[in-house]
């Protein structure tokens, strides 16, 4: 069987972006087990309490929920394990660096499938004040309002 071409998102930290400013994207591998990939490609993952960590020189991501393989049975792992990410280590070490001294935070954006493999969207994140997000929002509609006076004007 040929293997698949192209990307296919399978699921997105929408709050993400409402909560943080993203500075920059990363894309890594995930260190899985094939139930775990079989319910991923269901769509059956949850992110929003999801972070990444530093622990040893590797990288982990920490409160990603795999919901269970139905048809998994004795092969199933816990839902909540700390799964590991695939980085190179000069990576990961500059982005280690930058949490610890800037008070940035590493945030999970999407997850999602490239050629056959499951990619996870990395985001090196600062927390956004309530202003901020006000100030987003107001953004938003405003750009909404000319985009209808455009359309129907």
């Amino acid at each position: 069987m040929a293997r698949e071409r192209g990307e296919k998102q399978v699921a997105a930290n929408r709050k993400a972006r409402h909560e943080y400013f993203v500075e920059e994207t990363y894309e890594c591998g995930l260190v899985l087990h094939g139930t775990e990939v079989k319910s991923m490609r269901q769509g059956r993952v949850n992110l929003k309490e999801a972070f990444c960590q530093v622990k040893g020189g590797e990288m982990w991501v920490i409160g990603m929920h795999i919901s269970p393989y139905e048809q998994g049975n004795i092969f199933n792992v816990d839902p909540l394990r700390d799964k590991k990410l695939l980085m190179h280590k000069s990576e990961i070490r500059k982005l280690s660096s930058q949490v610890q001294r800037q008070g940035y935070t590493l945030i999970p954006l999407r997850i999602y499938l490239k050629d056959g493999r499951m990619k996870l969207e990395l985001g090196l994140c600062k927390g956004k004040q309530l202003h901020d997000k006000r100030d987003d929002a107001a953004q938003r509609a405003a750009k909404r309002d000319i985009e209808r006076a455009m359309k129907n004007g």
